[in-house]
């Protein structure tokens, strides 16, 4: 136990939950080592997607990106006091479940770009094709399966297959398999709905992926306009292509803190002295992470990654599904 004791912003990690992390001697970027400027530990989830630099009194979260910059956020304290004042959620594998789809449909990118049908992820590699970007998921397994690929030619096969895939599926083909509500979504929405605390959905997906799996959601659950359901819905906008502007979101995504920070003092209007009453609901490690950097709590929900990923350590609970984790929303 005293190899993960009182880690600032994380505190005694449970004795089941101390493999999640791996020590390191230095960080990714080269800008800290562990002994040297007052830097205690240096340690990683499982899927090293980011890293945490431990000092005597303060933690600070390294997100790596493949595309963009590494930038650095404090991990500050979980301080939530129920009952919640507001909820964030994830939208895919947490609200949704269509995760196994959007990762068929980057296997597919990859395998076209590859030029190989029968090319197939293997299994490591779900919590780095899940819960970030479209381009940060491409970028990935573009340096593990075709080095010198071009990420352009990635993304023009990604958006066409997805636009096919969505077609099919508004005609009442294709994968009939590919988006369905996570179970007691409506019971969980209307439980919070009716004692008044705020929803906001999250997703690191661009707005033409996110908001068909959206309309799907509440069309099967009889839930009508999630527009006038959610009190903000937040997601990584629109993609840039030839003739038309895109807005900023892809490099700034899960497991960046931006999308849950947004959502939460812009969306939601909560003021940052009440991030106490605020708590987000993921089940990627990437989301996690982005909870926890934008200062809230935040609460696992099974069959995602978050196993894979290592990120245990930095949730208040680990739940089965939405319905167990009411209670510890509405205290």
């Amino acid at each position: 136990m005293k190899q993960y004791a009182e880690i600032p912003g994380i505190g005694v990690i449970r004795e089941e939950y101390q493999q999640d992390f791996v020590d390191l001697e230095a960080s990714g970027d080269g800008s800290w080592r562990v002994g040297q400027d007052g830097v205690w530990r240096i340690v990683a989830p499982l899927d090293r997607k980011v890293e945490f630099v431990v000092f005597e009194d303060k933690t600070l979260g390294l997100v790596k990106s493949s595309l963009g910059p590494h930038a650095y956020y404090p991990l500050l304290e979980d301080t939530f006091s129920p009952p919640a004042e507001a909820v964030l959620m994830d939208l895919d594998g947490t609200s949704v479940r269509s995760e196994h789809f959007w990762m068929w449909i980057i296997e597919q990118s990859i395998a076209r770009l590859k030029r190989d049908p029968g090319f197939r992820l293997a299994p490591e590699d779900e919590p780095h094709v899940s819960g970030h970007s479209v381009s940060e998921h491409l970028q990935y397994c573009i340096d593990k399966y075709a080095p010198g690929g071009s990420l352009e030619e990635a993304r023009r096969h990604y958006f066409e297959k997805t636009s096919f895939e969505m077609k099919e599926i508004s005609h009442g083909r294709g994968r009939y398999d590919a988006f369905h509500p996570s179970p007691g979504l409506k019971e969980f929405l209307m439980e919070l709905k009716g004692r008044g605390i705020k929803i906001g959905l999250v997703t690191s997906g661009l707005y033409e992926k996110a908001w068909p799996e959206i309309l799907s959601a509440f069309k099967t659950l009889n839930m009508g306009d999630p527009l006038n359901f959610y009190d903000a819905i937040i997601t990584a906008g629109h993609r840039l292509t030839k003739g038309q502007t895109g807005t900023l979101g892809e490099l700034a995504p899960k497991p960046h803190p931006w999308l849950y920070a947004e959502t939460a003092y812009v969306g939601l209007g909560v003021d940052r002295s009440r991030r106490h009453k605020v708590i987000g609901l993921e089940d990627s490690g990437a989301g996690v992470v982005s909870i926890r950097l934008a200062g809230f709590a935040a609460i696992g929900i099974s069959d995602g990654n978050i196993e894979r990923s290592g990120v245990r350590p930095l949730l208040r609970a680990y739940c089965r599904s939405l319905l167990d984790a009411l209670p510890l929303i509405l205290g």
